[in-house]
């Protein structure tokens, strides 16, 4: 017989987690920048896609919000923007990530610095920002949070800049789901490291921990053309991956990958421990696995479009096997699907332009679903006609993208369309049989 028993939501959380661990991640569709402790919790279909919105100004409020699309097929407000929190500010939104539960998401500007956190669990068709935190810089060092990664009751978030000089020297910064701050851990800059940083993926099973490297604030807070024009700037973008000890939090070794390496993608296929990782500036695909004699490393085995051309890769997503690979690149607005099936040597199978400009792209959790954004940063954004800002969601048969619906977020007067990541219903009815406040039921 099932019995129900109440405990504190943070021991819940922290069960969830447990739970998560001993279930070995059964992963769904890479939604953009997955945590692994997020594993079971991304079942079925998709209601929502919480879109984190950089302001315009002169449009609507100017603004950064988090915007909500109802995306289910079954909804009357089907591909409609059903609700919209504004913080008041703009500081380049760029990427945000859930906690270990799903209850709240953690987003984050790159010029300001500040972290803002929205309540998705209580009602996720109509988020609440809860807390805003303001004080990275003068706490950490630490300027322009990109990656927020889930772990067990804790949220780690990969950094761009620093305070002292706005260059690449960067770091990571570990919070506790509340919001306080634990600890720092600067990113190498010795035996071959440069510093820099930019996303993060954790492979629990081998103990490790990635990170890849990008620039630092005077670029990117710069127009695009003026920073390929300026050949220093052009030197100061990363070269390097980290492979971290995972419970040490201590870097092992610093893997050499030219050219900007940016999204990490770890094989969600049970079993599987490689990882990929797409270079911006050199448009390749990385492969990082274990070799023969124990020790990781780093090689070249794909190229993206025509790296004469600067296709600029800026997002990419890994189905559920292993197997597929989508890739954007922001210049050509193309959304590319790459054969995984070795990965030693991807093949690209598909493409097609889905906007004048592109960046992030998110499977759904069935991976019947394809949803693409368009802003990459305010300045570096395409001008004229070309300055598209969009989210469009594609149906996938497996041989091709079709046009489902659009939003315009120029229309809307919401701003420009970035990061992504999705609700369900679900998670709040998870959490309402406890009658209890702070509380919730756990099966025993």
């Amino acid at each position: 017989m099932l019995r129900l028993r109440r405990v504190p939501r943070s021991l819940a959380a922290l069960l969830l987690a447990t739970a998560l661990l001993g279930a070995g991640f059964n992963a769904g569709a890479d939604e953009t920048c997955n945590s692994p402790y997020l594993g079971n919790l991304i079942k079925g279909q998709e209601d929502y896609v919480y879109v984190w919105t950089l302001g315009v100004q002169g449009l609507g409020d100017g603004s950064d919000k988090l915007v909500t699309i109802d995306v289910n097929p079954a909804s009357k407000k089907y591909g409609k923007v059903i609700n919209s929190v504004s913080v008041g500010a703009r500081g380049e939104a760029h990427h945000m990530g859930f906690t270990d539960d799903r209850r709240h998401l953690w987003a984050g500007g790159l010029s300001d610095s500040r972290i803002y956190v929205f309540d998705v669990g209580s009602n996720p068709a109509k988020p609440k920002l809860s807390k805003t935190i303001t004080n990275l810089p003068e706490k950490t060092g630490y300027v322009g949070p990109h990656t927020f990664y889930a772990m067990p009751g804790r949220m780690l978030v990969g950094t761009l800049s620093n305070a002292r000089d706005k260059g690449g020297v960067t770091g990571l910064a570990l919070f506790n789901n509340k919001g306080d701050l634990i600890s720092k851990y600067d990113i190498p800059t010795d035996n071959g490291g440069d510093g820099y940083g930019y996303d993060i993926g954790i492979n629990p099973s081998k103990n490790l921990l990635l990170t890849s490297s990008f620039t630092g604030y005077n670029n990117y807070m710069r127009d695009l053309g003026e920073v390929v024009g300026d050949a220093e700037a052009m030197k100061k973008f990363g070269n390097t991956m980290v492979l971290w000890d995972l419970k040490a939090m201590k870097p092992k070794k610093v893997l050499s990958v030219p050219g900007a390496p940016l999204e990490i993608r770890w094989s969600l296929k049970e079993g599987e421990n490689w990882a990929v990782v797409a270079t911006a500036l050199t448009s390749k695909i990385w492969l990082i696995r274990e070799g023969a004699n124990g020790d990781w490393e780093a090689r070249d085995v794909a190229t993206i479009g025509d790296p004469s051309k600067i296709p600029l890769p800026v997002d990419i997503s890994i189905t559920r096997d292993g197997k597929g690979l989508w890739v954007n690149t922001f210049m050509d607005g193309k959304t590319r699907y790459f054969d995984l099936s070795n990965p030693e040597a991807p093949k690209q199978t598909y493409e097609k332009v889905t906007g004048k400009q592109v960046n992030m792209v998110s499977q759904s959790w069935d991976g019947k679903r394809v949803y693409v954004t368009s802003s990459l940063l305010e300045k570096w954004d395409k001008k004229g006609a070309d300055n598209e800002q969009f989210l469009r969601a594609f149906s996938w048969d497996g041989n091709e993208l079709k046009p489902v619906f659009e939003v315009d977020f120029t229309r809307e007067k919401l701003g420009r369309a970035h990061h992504m990541k999705f609700g369900s219903k679900s998670m709040k009815s998870a959490f309402d049989d406890a009658d209890l406040p702070g509380e919730v039921a756990v099966a025993r």
